[in-house]
């Protein structure tokens, strides 16, 4: 089968196209013909090894998130069927429930081979159908971004009607927390650099929207939106090092700021106090449990919820695709078919 991988050296330059043995299935597991991929800018920093050891040793076949269509099933197997079509979930060993040591260890396109491939060896545990409504690109946006939304606002963040939300930027994290805010009927705030890129959230359903650029202290400029209950609710923080000092101060007593993303670095330099003061909840969140997705895909099969797709990409031209993910002017998923 051909893949994309890292074999001798970490960095984008040394990823190429390769092949591999076919793989047959092992009791309990399931063999995918994968259809699409889809990209995160965690792609990026592996592939450059910037999680050093936490992703494991080359090779390695880059990307986590995808979609197949199961063409081999190993004995045992009951979740799913030949013909069906799949996701496979970012933490292979995350069925449910609260995180635990073991759930980080088993993630795609780290220390577990990613969706860059003709082929894909899981565990049926590690698997999820997706609705028919949804195209392979759409399906495959869902694993990492879409999951890591909604276990923010919902999972954890409760998130209910009435809630002011603050999203960061228009990222796919950012895109799907838009649409989840808004399906619990939510009022969100969303913050960007661009008048274009604003002008597409409003359509996307964003109440208001500042640009960060043209006012840089954008968390005393939402305090007229939370002028009832002095800050928002939830805060789905994605820059990281250069934002968090803010969301901090645009954040209401009591409320939450759901870290996700280290867009703008990763030191944390923020004032403990007011955290303390305040009762701030700071929860970091990475992606979530196969329960969540499952329960994700029911809600968003309810309510006809489509990700925003950008480009698209053909599997040989894959790392034309990675070298787009670096750059900026992008609005929604950009993905690779099979």
């Amino acid at each position: 089968m051909k893949v994309f991988e890292l074999r001798d050296d970490w960095g984008l330059e040394n990823l190429q196209l390769s092949t591999r043995p076919d793989p047959t299935p092992e009791p309990g597991q399931v063999i995918l013909r994968m259809r699409a991929s889809s990209l995160n800018y965690r792609d990026l920093v592996v592939l450059n090894g910037g999680y050093g050891r936490a992703v494991g040793e080359l090779p390695i076949i880059p990307v986590s998130d995808g979609v197949g269509e199961v063409v081999e099933v190993g004995d045992g197997v009951t979740r799913v069927k030949v013909g069906d079509r799949v996701c496979p979930t970012f933490n292979q060993n995350w069925i449910g429930g609260a995180p635990q040591k073991e759930n980080f260890g088993l993630s795609l396109g780290g220390r577990l081979d990613g969706t860059l491939a003709e082929y894909m060896q899981l565990s049926q545990e590690g698997v999820v159908r997706v609705p028919d409504y949804l195209s392979d690109g759409e399906a495959s946006t869902l694993p990492c971004a879409a999951l890591t939304a909604w276990s923010a606002l919902v999972t954890l963040g409760q998130v209910k009607a009435g809630d002011k939300i603050l999203v960061q930027g228009s990222g796919s994290v950012a895109l799907f927390a838009l649409a989840f805010a808004k399906l619990h009927g939510a009022h969100v705030t969303a913050i960007s650099s661009s008048d274009s890129k604003i002008a597409r959230l409003k359509e996307l359903g964003a109440d208001e929207a500042i640009n960060y650029e043209t006012e840089p202290e954008w968390h005393k400029a939402t305090r007229d939106i939370t002028a009832d209950r002095g800050g928002f609710d939830n805060i789905i923080e994605l820059g990281g090092e250069k934002t968090l000092a803010k969301s901090i101060g645009a954040v209401r007593p009591g409320g939450t700021i759901s870290s996700i993303g280290v867009l703008s670095g990763i030191k944390l330099e923020a004032s403990i106090g007011p955290i303390v003061a305040r009762q701030i909840k700071l929860q970091g969140v990475t992606v979530g449990s196969r329960n969540g997705f499952e329960a994700m895909l029911k809600a968003m099969e309810l309510h006809g919820i489509r990700p925003v797709l950008d480009s698209c990409f053909s599997f040989e031209d894959s790392l034309d695709a990675l070298h787009q993910i670096g750059g900026a002017g992008r609005f929604g998923k950009t993905w690779i078919e099979h």
